[in-house]
């Protein structure tokens, strides 16, 4: 028998013959022989910069190479925060520029990536952790950016759900307060930014590795897959956390170590958290995602290796200090555990731009805050490449920053994998 709330509609969809969905793909084709650009990888980066040079730049000749499928590397394994309270005026700027194009991006792709303003808190257990927030507060607000150190009685109205008591371990003192801080569906960013791609000619090849790459002259000329080689005018590389196994065919070598990133999921609960929290003392974040599902992460591990394992270790210290913030979870059970690779950088910023090989871009060293840049990164990226010159916003995180040493320390804003 069939339920009583069964939408009509659902079910003559379900009762037909043939079916009149829409594909947002296109499905598998042949590769050409060549491309204008050529894009390794198929998580949100690459998709991102495919669909700002078909749109910006009316650059369409493009192919994207997945060797898995569509967004299945990190951008599957995420906790899909955005924000932009980062702690130097070059971070701030290109995170702030990410959440303008984030709160259009529903509109702008057409497609609904279930955007959601929370509030995004850093919570302060020490008198360090105090500094730090009102230095990244005050560099914020001179750069236009909502956010403020507030203290616990405020801390105690914004977000009912906290553990507030000084019989603690780690007693909160303060928190900086970010309005702005949100989440989405990091699946449907990419999907959405793949869709729109597609329909404006870009190809886009699942299940298609990269296994060299063709230089002559220190130029780029093609690239080598598992289906053969095709010729490219341009390439660039956005792949996570196989950045330096990449960047070792292209022949230079990054100042990155890739590192496991450990996330995990609650059962679904009735809605309580409205907030993101963050304890860069306790190694800890969450929020609630609009499923119920609480989403929880910590710090990367603390050892070099290419693997999405999970680990025992990674829950029971994360879920311990979880205990401590928020004690009604006692009895809540974990519903799934996962891993992601993060390429880290000294400075804890990314590596994009311009490499030493003629015609060859990076996008690379996402660590712990590549989803929430994934915006900007694509319309950077495309105008980086469509004008052989790097975008004005990316100019800091050159490749070159590391030999004349130039770097930008992020790592007081992002010392917690979030």
């Amino acid at each position: 028998m069939l339920p009583a709330f069964l939408p009509t509609g659902l079910l003559k969809y379900g009762l037909r013959k043939k079916y009149p969905a829409f594909r947002y793909i296109p499905g598998p084709s042949e590769l050409k022989s060549h491309y204008d650009v050529v894009i390794i990888g198929g998580g949100g980066h690459a998709l991102a910069c495919a669909y700002y040079l078909a749109r910006n730049h009316g650059i369409t000749n493009v192919c994207v190479l997945e060797r898995g499928y569509l967004a299945g590397g990190n951008t599957a394994r995420n906790t899909a925060i955005i924000r932009s309270n980062y702690l130097t005026p070059e971070g701030v700027k290109f995170y702030e520029e990410s959440l303008r194009l984030y709160r259009d991006l529903s509109q702008d792709l057409d497609f609904n990536i279930l955007y959601s303003e929370r509030g995004h808190f850093t919570l302060a257990h020490t008198d360090a952790a105090m500094r730090t927030s009102r230095w990244r507060a005050e560099v914020n607000k001179h750069l236009g950016v909502d956010s403020e150190l507030i203290y616990p009685d405020d801390i105690a109205k914004l977000c009912p759900s906290l553990n507030m008591s000084e019989d603690v371990r780690y007693p909160i003192l303060g928190a900086l307060y970010h309005p702005p801080g949100s989440i989405a569906r990091h699946d449907a960013v990419a999907w959405g930014y793949a869709a729109r791609a597609s329909q404006m000619g870009v190809e886009i090849h699942q299940q298609t590795g990269v296994t060299g790459l063709v230089i002559e002259g220190g130029k780029v000329k093609g690239v080598e897959t598992t289906r053969g080689r095709i010729g490219a005018g341009q390439v660039m590389q956005a792949v996570a956390g196989m950045t330096s196994v990449v960047a070792d065919m292209a022949g230079f070598k990054l100042p990155i170590r890739t590192i496991p990133l450990q996330a995990c999921v609650s059962v679904p609960l009735k809605p309580f958290l409205d907030q993101i929290i963050v304890s860069g003392s306790l190694h800890v974040y969450v929020s609630q995602s609009s499923r119920g599902e609480l989403v929880m992460g910590g710090s990367t591990d603390p050892y070099g290796l290419y693997s999405t394992r999970s680990t025992l270790d990674f829950k029971e210290g994360l879920l311990g200090h979880m205990l401590e913030l928020l004690p009604m979870l006692g009895e809540v059970k974990i519903l799934r555990q996962w891993a992601g690779m993060a390429d880290m950088t000294p400075d804890f910023s990314p590596v994009m731009g311009l490499t030493p090989v003629e015609n060859y871009y990076i996008d690379s060293g996402w660590g712990t805050w590549g989803f929430k840049a994934t915006p900007v990164c694509g319309k950077t990226m495309a105008y980086t490449i469509a004008n052989n010159k790097p975008h004005a916003l990316i100019k800091p995180f050159s490749y070159e920053r590391f030999l004349t040493y130039s770097q930008v320390g992020e790592k007081g804003a992002a010392s917690v994998g979030h």
